[in-house]
C-alpha cells in the first residue's frame, strides 16, 4: 500500500546473464532499492521485439514491489532498433522455443540467484511473450506464477507447426508447474476466443489451477497504450488482475 511518507527508490539498468546453451545474452533489469526481500518477475518481450514498452513495463513492476528482469530474446540476432531486430526474428520464423524456453530460465535463475529474492518468481508476457511465458511455466519447474496475456499460437494446428515450433504449448499443459492467469480480449485474432475456450478445457482437463478474464470490445494488445488498440478501461482493469494474482501467489 502506498503512503505518502514512504520512501521510494529504483535501481534499473542492462545486464549480463546466462542463458540457453550456457550463451551469454542482455537483459533489462529493474528492482526498488533496499534490502527487500522482493518477488521476481521474469518479464517477456513480445513478437515485435525487446523494445521501449517492455523497458517501461520492468520498470513498472519494480515500482510496484518486483525485481523484474526482462530477456533479450533476440539477442543471437544482432543488434540495432528493435524493429529491424524484430524483422529479422520474424523473418526467421521467431526463435527456436528450446532456446527460448532456456533463456527464460536462465532469467529466473538470475533472479533467484539474488540477495534479496523472496524465494519466489514469476513470469509474465503478452503476445509471443504470453505464449513463451506459458511455455517456460509448463516445460520448466521453477517458476511460481505465470501470466499469459493474448498468447498466440499456443493453440498450433498440426499444419502450422515448424523447425522453430515443433510441439504447440498446448501439448504442454499436462506439466504446468503454477498456477496460471489468462487476459485476453474478445475481438482479437491471435488467439481467438475459441482458441481461448481450447485452452481453457485443456486446463480443466487436467486440474491445473487457473483464471481468466475476458474483456469485450478489446482486441489484440490491448496493454499498448501507445497504439491505436490500447483500450483505457479494460487496461486497468486487466492490471489489477495481474497484481492480484501475483499478491496472492508471490507475497512473502
Amino acid at each position: 500500500m502506498y503512503e505518502t511518507d514512504m520512501y521510494e527508490g529504483m535501481i534499473a539498468e542492462t545486464v549480463m546473464l546466462q542463458g540457453a546453451n550456457g550463451d551469454t545474452i542482455n537483459a533489462y533489469y529493474a528492482r526498488p532499492l533496499g534490502p527487500g526481500p522482493f518477488p521476481g518477475m521474469v518479464i517477456v518481450h513480445h513478437f515485435p521485439g525487446w523494445d521501449a514498452w517492455y523497458r517501461q513495463a520492468t520498470r513498472t513492476y519494480a515500482a510496484m514491489g518486483y525485481a523484474a528482469l526482462s530477456p533479450n530474446l533476440y539477442y543471437r540476432l544482432g543488434h540495432g532498433s528493435p524493429e529491424d531486430v524484430g524483422a529479422k526474428a520474424r523473418s526467421q520464423g521467431g526463435v527456436p522455443d528450446d532456446q527460448a524456453v532456456g533463456d527464460m530460465v536462465g532469467a529466473m535463475r538470475f533472479l533467484r540467484a539474488q540477495p534479496y529474492n523472496n524465494g519466489k518468481v514469476g513470469i509474465w508476457g503478452t503476445c509471443s511473450g504470453g505464449r513463451h511465458s506459458f511455455l517456460a511455466a509448463c516445460r520448466s519447474d521453477g517458476f511460481d506464477a505465470a501470466i499469459d496475456c493474448w498468447g498466440g499460437r499456443v493453440v498450433m494446428p498440426a499444419e502450422t507447426l515448424t523447425d522453430n515450433w515443433p510441439v504447440a504449448p498446448l501439448d504442454y499443459t499436462a506439466d504446468l508447474s503454477c498456477p496460471l492467469l489468462g487476459i485476453f480480449g474478445n475481438e482479437d485474432h491471435s488467439p481467438t476466443p475459441a482458441n481461448v475456450d481450447i485452452l481453457e478445457a485443456e486446463l480443466k482437463k487436467h486440474g491445473k489451477t487457473y483464471e481468466f478474464h475476458r474483456y469485450d470490445g478489446a482486441g489484440h494488445g490491448f496493454f499498448y497504450e501507445h497504439r491505436p488498440n490500447y483500450r483505457q478501461a479494460q487496461a486497468v482493469d486487466g492490471w489489477n488482475k495481474i497484481w492480484e494474482f501475483l499478491g496472492r501467489h508471490l507475497a512473502s
